[in-house]
């Protein structure tokens, strides 16, 4: 998994190309994301990457943006 299939990915789920343009936008300011689409991302996650993230390991603040997920999804490899 690198960087370019995590903003892939959101750009399916967000249906917004401006994520690839700026990987540092805070989805759920923008309204990219919401609290079903958390649920989604996390599906899509585990479904692609083999990836298991539990709702309760999710912090907004802390995957708010487009990098950030890359990055916790890089230490969870």
């Amino acid at each position: 998994m690198d960087k370019q299939q995590v903003l892939e990915m959101l750009v399916e789920l967000c249906e917004d190309e401006i994520i690839v343009e700026n990987p540092d936008i805070d989805l759920f300011e923008e309204g990219l994301l919401d609290s079903f689409g958390t649920i989604n991302l996390l599906v899509e996650i585990e479904n692609r990457f083999n990836i298991s993230v539990p709702i309760t390991d999710f912090d907004r603040e802390e995957w708010n943006t487009p990098n950030r997920i890359a990055g916790k999804l890089a230490e969870r490899q």
